[in-house]
């Protein structure tokens, strides 16, 4: 695909190279990148050694490559990923706690939901969820929640770019859509029996932010019965206004009446009292 290759831009081509990789491709050879990135053996080549050389992914002994840990150090300055996941995780935990189940945290990403954590008990019930890893927004409750502020547009774009029905549950239609998002504004939740798997039942609430638009979703992954939902409902409300009163406090700035210890850095970390005054004291969290 040579025309291809050369309309894209040199960023895009390394992002093509790095979007190869997965969960069930965590190691890949040169050849197995070309085929997956169409992308000739001798471009990947050159692009595989700048990324290597800025440590972007590692070659291992078998010559084969991973993605590197240097990704990762930039991840974890993200606000809007891993600040967001700092911030929730106290509030995750007791959730959590509770359950014995799945709880996981979403936020948007196109036409997926990505979820930035999951806390998991060895008996709970089947999940389809890892952290960084995607679901359609129509196959979850996490999804439900996010595509209730989306425009009719938005959906429609939705549908026509492909949902797949990962059960015979999974809504594809803009009509059926459509009618998850009235059903979620009306009851302020979402309910999915059996979206993902026939034994998985998701239950998800909104995330908000101090301005009232939704950041992420809440959500429990139980098992797929008579249970009602209504307690694991306002068990996940509780802990997302804890979430939502946290994230306005750690954006507050410093010598604001409101604002906590290390005000500044708590978009990107959440610790004791004690040590996000060091961090303030220090000057910063590292080079």
């Amino acid at each position: 695909m040579p025309g291809a290759e050369q309309s894209e831009s040199v960023l895009a081509r390394h992002l093509r190279v790095l979007d190869a990789f997965n969960m069930d491709a965590a190691f890949l050879t040169l050849s197995q990148i070309a085929a997956r990135t169409q992308l000739p053996v001798s471009t990947v080549h050159r692009l595989i050694g700048i990324l290597e050389h800025e440590k972007l992914v590692e070659r291992m002994p078998d010559r084969s490559y991973r993605l590197g840990i240097r990704l990762w150090e930039l991840a974890s300055r993200t606000p809007g990923a891993l600040g967001l996941r700092e911030i929730a995780m106290p509030f995750m935990q007791w959730a959590h706690n509770q359950v014995r189940q799945h709880v996981q945290l979403g936020v948007m990403s196109e036409y997926d939901v990505l979820f930035l954590e999951r806390l998991s008990a060895r008996s709970a019930v089947v999940n389809a969820t890892v952290i960084g890893g995607r679901i359609p927004l129509a196959a979850s409750s996490s999804g439900h929640v996010l595509l209730a502020q989306m425009s009719e547009d938005f959906v429609e774009r939705l549908v026509a770019a492909g949902v797949p029905r990962l059960t015979s549950k999974t809504p594809t239609t803009v009509e059926e859509i459509r009618a998850i998002q009235a059903q979620v504004k009306s009851q302020g939740h979402a309910v999915g029996n059996g979206l993902v798997h026939p034994d998985a039942r998701g239950i998800a609430v909104p995330i908000r932010s101090s301005d009232g638009a939704v950041v992420a979703a809440l959500g429990v992954v139980v098992a797929n019965d008579d249970e009602p939902a209504g307690p694991y409902v306002e068990l996940l409300k509780r802990a997302a206004r804890g979430i939502a009163g946290a994230l306005r406090a750690s954006y507050l700035p410093p010598g604001h009446p409101g604002a906590l210890p290390g005000a500044r850095y708590r978009a990107l970390v959440n610790s004791s009292d004690k040590s996000m005054e060091y961090f303030e004291q220090l000057g910063g969290l590292g080079r």
